[in-house]
């Protein structure tokens, strides 16, 4: 199955260049659909004129992005050396821990098409 979502500019960057090995969600209903083998292309926010295709190799459920951050090779997020609290700051730019608390985190460990 495909699927498409969008990513901001720095971690589209990552991805593409193999930075980037696992994309960080909320594992709501849309993530939920998503399954090892699955493409995804990611289109490159603000404008989406850009995309590239992923391969999804293994998704990675947690019950907040702390158990993740403190779980996960932090360099296959694109984080090595980065503290926990700043991975989370940014995150909750992003994402509320409402919509944490209610739906859970997804990593979904990618290889670029």
């Amino acid at each position: 199955m495909k699927h498409t979502m969008n990513l901001n500019p720095w971690p589209f960057e990552a991805i593409r260049s193999g930075r980037k090995q696992i994309e960080v969600r909320l594992h709501d209903e849309k993530r939920s659909k998503v399954r090892p083998g699955d493409t995804i292309e990611f289109y490159k926010l603000p404008d989406r004129q850009e995309s590239l295709e992923v391969e999804v190799k293994e998704l990675l459920p947690f019950r907040s992005f702390q158990e993740m951050y403190t779980s996960l090779p932090l360099n296959e997020l694109d984080a090595a050396g980065r503290p926990v609290r700043e991975l989370l700051e940014e995150t909750y730019e992003i994402y509320t821990p409402e919509q944490e608390a209610k739906w859970g985190v997804l990593g979904i460990r990618v290889s670029l098409l």
